[in-house]
């Protein structure tokens, strides 16, 4: 299988460097030493250089003044942006700016679409359900009279969401149909409640109370909401990639300065093949993650593919490797770091934290190998 990159996604790789060079990943107090968020708002100055780059249209259409790329080339910026724990809602904005493109009709493209490539309009998806245990569109119930449309329910844990303007939430229609309502945060029947990620982040529990919306305000299209599902879950497996990248480079650098016994612990055994397996568990991370962007992009563009199982397989490959790899890479690091990993003022245990976020917002290894058997059941192989 080929995961040569085109030059367009190279560029825009090159381009996310370039803006993120320089962008320290401690900027805030540490999520250990502070009760709640660590900040009341994501670091919109570097959100302003992200629009000035082009990078938040990166996926929107030439006519909405992006460049039109697709699902890979956004997890290869998701990579960049996690090497240095950008404070962004990159992956939710991007992602739900990604399924309006392919999902929502012309004139609504028109009217947000543009205004998120410049920056102007910052979006968040609803992803987790009632508790984080269930599936998110369970958690609302959607009633629709004429043209528009009514919603109760709670959604857990949505990121950004006091910073969001609008709010992407699923939620089931009276006919075992699954739609997308775009929710302005500040709308009647909307109330946020203040939760705190296990990195420190500002999320909230959104509450909606008889929110009516016009039928213009949700999306209807067969497969849309099950279709950013997967690309919110695939960005999140290319966030945990480029952490796990960082964090190895990062106890390279150490274990090949610290010495013991006159020599670098880099060059003992032990530490050698830990080392080794953990760059392992990052190529295995890296295979699946381009693998499960490469089926969105096909589904996306309506192109046929030769696998026998659905794009939910390929996804749920992903989302193992990467809910174990950066697990074991971030504790690795911490053991090969010695006491020195977990000291406040080193970087460490700030990846940490997020690497356990990250895991947390995957789920369980366990519930993936489970959906992936099932799928295994269900479509013969060969």
């Amino acid at each position: 299988m080929d995961f040569t990159f085109t030059e367009e996604q190279q560029a825009a790789v090159e381009a996310a460097k370039a803006v993120f060079s320089g962008v320290a990943p401690d900027a805030v107090p540490s999520p250990a030493l502070t009760p709640g968020a660590v900040a009341e708002d994501f670091d919109r100055p570097l959100w302003r250089k992200l629009a000035a780059a082009d990078l938040l249209s990166l996926v929107l259409d030439p006519r909405h003044g992006g460049a039109g790329l697709d699902p890979v080339a956004l997890c290869l910026v998701l990579r960049e942006s996690a090497k240095i724990l950008a404070r962004l809602p990159l992956l939710e904005t991007t992602a739900a700016a990604l399924a309006l493109r392919t999902y929502a009709p012309d004139g609504l493209c028109d009217a947000l679409l543009p205004r998120v490539g410049r920056g102007e309009l910052v979006l968040t998806v609803a992803s987790n359900g009632r508790t984080g245990h269930e599936p998110a569109q369970l958690a609302v119930c959607a009633r629709q009279d004429g043209e528009d449309w009514t919603l109760d329910g709670t959604q857990t844990a949505v990121p950004w969401a006091q910073s969001a303007d609008l709010i992407v939430v699923p939620a089931l229609a009276g006919d075992d149909r699954t739609i997308l309502a775009l929710v302005p945060r500040a709308h009647d029947g909307v109330a946020l409640a203040d939760q705190v990620s296990t990195s420190g982040e500002r999320y909230a529990e959104v509450r909606l109370d008889s929110v009516r919306l016009t039928g213009r305000e949700v999306l209807t299209a067969d497969g849309a909401w099950e279709w950013l599902r997967d690309l919110l879950a695939t960005g999140t497996c290319a966030l945990a990639l480029g952490l796990g990248e960082s964090v190895l480079r990062m106890t390279g650098e150490y274990i090949g300065k610290r010495e013991q016994f006159g020599f670098p612990v880099a060059t003992f055994q032990a530490v050698a093949v830990q080392a080794a397996d953990r760059y392992i568990d990052l190529r295995a991370m890296a295979a699946t993650l381009w693998q499960a962007a490469w089926r969105l992009t096909a589904s996306q563009k309506g192109t046929a593919t030769t696998s026998a199982l659905p794009r939910a397989g390929d996804v749920a490959v992903a989302k193992i490797w990467a809910s174990e790899g950066v697990r074991r890479v971030v504790q690795t690091a911490q053991h090969l770091h010695g006491g020195f990993g977990a000291d406040t003022d080193y970087p460490l245990h700030r990846y940490h934290a997020w690497a356990k976020q990250l895991e947390l917002s995957l789920g369980p290894a366990a519930a993936h190998e489970e959906t992936l058997g099932d799928l295994l059941a269900a479509h013969a192989l060969g």
